[in-house]
């Protein structure tokens, strides 16, 4: 039986270095950006997705932007957030501007809702950690009514109250596609269904096999909520060269030095070699390799998690420019080709 499966890209911008190891500033990062979108449309790819950061190695803050760029230049592909960080936004405001989005797009935007993995965002925006939980549950209920695309009335102790409120633009074609993306908590996985929003599971660590439950549960709580089956999608970095050794050769160095900032931040010890090599072995997150190896690896959680897309994050700390275009050219070209051949 043929699987009706989507491949997308993911990046977060990642502040790069050229080929004498040089930071690049965070306009060329963009502009390259934008080119590597540019390219993933023109190969074929379903979707792709850009990440909202308000630190220093990240160069996007205003995802909505650099996707009507993109979208500007592309013709075909889907394009989203990686995820809106809605606890410190504004619904409403995230709305208009996806909605805007959808027209310039001819109908091409989508959403990803989430808390996001930093919190850089909470001061910079005024809100406190303190209500972290509450933030993102109350925005997200708003969310969810103004997806209705009708009058909206709805009260919280986050936002100003609505009544009968109606918000602009309208989409093209009166739907926002909207995901929820998680980590691994179970009770955005219970809220995702509740919303009646397909799921996005990002799996950073650990086994592709251990968020099964995750996927079970979602499916019961859809049926618990009396909703359809929804898509449900996994977003995993990797990276792809001609062969193995080429590919985690080429990503080892850049992997390290991001570990280590972030780790610095957050109290992890600085990660080995032999650590990376099996996260990027078979039962590992990191989908790193030559296409054959990539792959399997994909067909593997597409089985495993009954996925309707897979989004391989292609960007990882300072990795080069050229080494992302070569891997996105490999993902298209050669890996997506010989997942639907692994699942049919």
């Amino acid at each position: 039986m043929k699987v009706a499966l989507e491949f997308g890209l993911d990046t977060f911008g990642d502040i790069t270095v050229d080929a004498g190891g040089n930071l690049l500033p965070h306009h060329e990062v963009l502009r390259n950006l934008v080119a590597q979108a540019e390219l993933a449309d023109k190969l074929g790819l379903d979707f792709f997705g850009v990440g909202e950061h308000h630190r220093p190695d990240f160069a996007v803050s205003a995802p909505e932007v650099v996707l009507a760029s993109i979208a500007a230049r592309t013709k075909r592909i889907r394009l989203g957030s990686v995820v809106t960080v809605l606890s410190t936004d504004d619904p409403v405001r995230v709305f208009e501007r996806f909605a805007t989005l959808d027209a310039l797009s001819n109908g091409r935007a989508e959403v990803v809702l989430g808390r996001g993995s930093f919190t850089e965002s909470f001061p910079l925006f005024g809100f406190s950690l303190a209500q972290y939980d509450q933030l993102f549950d109350e925005r997200l209920a708003l969310f969810a009514e103004l997806l209705k695309e009708q009058p909206v009335t709805w009260s919280g102790e986050t936002r100003p109250a609505l009544q009968d409120q109606r918000v602009f633009p309208p989409t093209h074609n009166g739907k926002l596609k909207t995901w929820v993306a998680v980590g691994g908590t179970p009770e955005s996985v219970v809220r995702a269904a509740h919303y009646g929003m397909p799921l996005m599971l990002a799996i950073i660590g650990g086994a592709p096999a251990g968020f099964e439950p995750l996927v079970e549960l979602y499916k019961r709580a859809l049926a618990g909520y009396h909703r359809e089956p929804l898509p449900i999608a996994v977003h995993s970095p990797g990276h792809i060269a001609k062969t193995d050794d080429q590919a985690r050769e080429e990503l080892w160095p850049h992997y390290e030095a991001m570990h280590a900032r972030i780790g610095a931040e957050r109290g992890w010890p600085p990660i080995t070699r032999s650590a990376f090599d099996q996260l990027a072995g078979p039962e590992g997150a990191l989908c790193v390799g030559g296409p054959d190896t990539v792959a399997r690896k994909i067909a593997n959680t597409v089985k495993t998690l009954g996925l309707a897309r897979f989004d391989l994050k292609f960007s990882s700390g300072t990795l080069p420019h050229m080494a992302m275009m070569r891997s996105i050219e490999l993902y298209a070209t050669e890996v997506v080709p010989r997942v639907r051949e692994l699942l049919n």
